[in-house]
């Protein structure tokens, strides 16, 4: 009797998985990146109101995420199960630091479950972790979808770094808290997307100017991002890598054993009955 490899990952991505994937960041991207591409007077007031519509998007775009990697990957509903207690411990964690110079700690729960989970499902647990700490903190607004979505690609990069096959041990740890480090700028930097082509650029000279070119546009972003944002993703920076460092063996481990119980990946087995000499006669 063999059981899986030590360290698989659980959730594996098939066609439909990757398409549905690719589909819902696309959306993601042009959510984001609309304003730098926008015709000079365009408008951004008709943009204004979007955010309903992209939660709304959004939520259809990620059952449809969990509906491919159930299809392709036999799961059950013990594998649903898990990702609600981690998107509760996720939610549940938020709220620690209180968002205080980025003191977010549940974005280490986030890169070691991307990591065990695989990129289709931590995906979705990135998104429905956000949703939930929301509605936990009241903290339900415009910028909402564009959380989920920013945490999506959190959690699910986590899981497209090389597999616990190539780097194991001591390696995977560094390599988690690297990724964590520069993965929480990046959370950061894409969250500032959602609020910066709204300032009035009358008043800021960091701020989008609707008239301006992309590279204009882009030095202005950057010193934008510089002037308000630094410190507070440079804290989340380091609290994801020193809680990686120090409970990631622990909690991988935990993972990893919760997985392999959970059995994510359903395999048909056939068995030759071992029968006496004379039972068939």
């Amino acid at each position: 009797m063999t059981g899986p490899a030590r360290g698989v990952r659980a959730v594996r991505l098939g066609p439909r998985s990757v398409g549905a994937l690719a589909l819902v960041s696309a959306v993601g991207i042009a959510a984001f990146g609309w304003p730098l591409f926008a015709e000079a007077g365009s408008g951004l007031s008709a943009h204004a109101q979007d955010a309903p519509w992209l939660f709304a998007a959004l939520l259809v775009l990620l059952v449809g995420v969990v509906a491919a990697t159930v299809s392709e990957s036999g799961l059950g509903p013990k594998a649903v199960a898990m990702l609600g207690v981690l998107a509760a411990t996720g939610a549940a964690l938020r709220p620690i630091g209180a968002g205080t110079a980025g003191i977010e700690p549940m974005f280490f729960l986030m890169v070691l479950s991307g990591r065990v989970l695989g990129p289709g499902f931590g995906f979705v647990l990135g998104a429905v972790t956000m949703f939930a700490s929301a509605l936990l903190t009241g903290g339900v607004g415009p910028w909402m979808p564009f959380q989920m979505l920013s945490m999506g690609w959190f959690t699910m990069g986590a899981a497209l770094l090389p597999g616990p096959d190539r780097v194991r041990g001591r390696g995977e740890l560094l390599m988690l808290a690297a990724y964590g480090f520069v993965a929480s700028f990046g959370y950061g930097t894409i969250m500032n997307l959602a609020g910066w082509p709204f300032m009035d650029s009358l008043t800021s000279s960091v701020a989008f100017d609707p008239d301006g070119t992309l590279a204009g546009n882009l030095a202005r972003f950057l010193a934008y991002c510089l002037a308000t944002s630094l410190g507070w993703d440079l804290g989340r920076a380091a609290v994801t890598v020193v809680l990686t460092l120090t409970l990631g063996p622990a909690v991988l481990r935990a993972l990893r054993r919760a997985t392999r119980r959970a059995a994510f990946e359903a395999t048909l087995t056939f068995e030759t009955p071992v029968t006496s000499p004379g039972a068939e006669r």
